[in-house]
């Protein structure tokens, strides 16, 4: 069987998704494009190598819209040749394009794919794309008492794992920490590409927070909590905030992915190797639960246990998610997302799994680790599970 491995994965710094943030007058064309050039430049590739480009984006309308991925690949300087498909699974959009691209290449239907993401949450706001079918006649006689939006689906898993305003607070600290001393330590260096922007230009991360205590995210305000909420959800103790859920973000991310044979033919080293994958779909209304069932499923296919795996990037969408996913798979705190996760490095939705995927390598490069893993929720009630070798 032909082996998909990685050579490179790229991502802008992550901006704040709102007006005023640091990329939010850089156009998500021209955001996504620079990570596609930068791929061929680092490399030495020439873009009629490549035989597709996926990318991940959620909210597919405004700046967005009109299959981003093929704009971006000719704002890049691509030659026409080279296609481009756009792909929304929400939150793990750029997990899933990964996942085509690498599959693509063990199937024998590509040699070099470019999985990448993008999402401006300053310039197309999520929800910009409309409810989608929450309103269709099959959806309302099957859920009649609604779906809800994330912020109340982290609040029933927080309810559901018996998990404190203490413990969210503290774990969304940590994130902050964990990522400002990676930061400082040049741990992103080797990924990370500076943007040129009207302002000037832009090189670090701006949602990291160095200064952030307990004591401070303590006195924030529930984020979610209204009165019609209230009344459906009588027994919620209202613990999500802005603090502990993750900020919205402007950002992309991209990955060089090749058969293994074509990336030696290339006089290219793979870093890592794609080991399995799994996806699944999990109650909708909960919503964020997705990644355990995710997790076990790809344990089982892959004869691996939670022990085997030297790092866990599971997203941070909501601080509730990933301190559930541990206590379900009984997994090692220290292993979760050693380098600050999405609370703290911004969760551009589209963009985020390829994010994830690069700070995965890098960390398995800088420990020696063999096995990683990335899951991350998504809406509608799904999640990709990724197992990654590094080389």
């Amino acid at each position: 069987m032909t082996a998909a491995v990685i050579v490179d994965v790229v991502r802008t710094p992550s901006g704040r998704g709102k007006p005023g943030g640091a990329l939010s007058r850089v156009h998500p064309v021209d955001l996504a494009a620079g990570t596609l050039s930068a791929l061929l430049e680092r490399n030495g590739l020439d873009s009629r190598q490549v035989d597709d480009v996926l990318m991940g984006c959620v909210s597919q309308t405004g700046d967005q819209a009109a299959n981003i991925a093929r704009q971006a690949v000719l704002a890049a300087g691509f030659d026409e040749t080279v296609p481009a498909a756009t792909i929304d699974r929400q939150c793990g959009s750029s997990q899933q394009a990964v996942h085509f691209a690498a599959q693509g290449i063990i199937a024998g239907a590509y040699d070099v794919v470019i999985a990448a993401g993008v999402e401006s949450m300053s310039r197309v706001p999520l929800g910009s794309s409309g409810t989608g079918g929450a309103s269709a006649d099959g959806i309302q006689r099957r859920y009649p008492d609604g779906l809800v939006n994330q912020g109340v689906s982290a609040e029933l898993i927080a309810q559901r794992w018996g998990l404190t305003r203490a413990e969210l607070d503290a774990y969304a600290a940590r994130s902050h920490r964990r990522a400002a001393e990676a930061a400082s330590a040049g741990r992103f260096a080797s990924d990370l590409l500076p943007v040129r922007t009207p302002d000037g230009l832009v090189e670090t991360d701006e949602t990291i927070r160095p200064a952030t205590t307990v004591d401070q995210l303590a006195g924030l305000s529930p984020a979610f909590r209204a009165d019609d909420l209230v009344e459906r959800f009588p027994d919620l103790r209202w613990q999500i905030t802005a603090g502990n859920s993750s900020p919205l973000t402007d950002a992309a991310s991209a990955a060089l992915i090749m058969s293994e044979d074509r990336a030696h033919a290339l006089g290219l080293t793979p870093r890592a190797r794609f080991h399995a994958f799994a996806v699944v779909g999990d109650d909708p209304v909960m919503m964020l639960t997705a990644p355990i069932p995710a997790t076990r499923r790809i344990l089982e296919r892959t004869g691996l246990s939670i022990e085997d795996l030297d790092a866990y990037e599971v997203n941070e969408a909501f601080a509730s998610v990933p301190l559930a996913w541990l206590r379900e798979l009984e997994a090692d705190p220290a292993k979760l997302n050693p380098w600050g996760g999405a609370i703290a490095l911004g969760h551009a939705v589209g963009a985020s799994g390829t994010r994830l995927l690069g700070t995965l390598v890098a960390y398995l490069e800088h420990t020696g680790g063999r096995y990683g893993l990335q899951t991350m929720c998504e809406g509608g009630g799904m999640a990709n599970a990724t197992i990654i070798e590094r080389l």
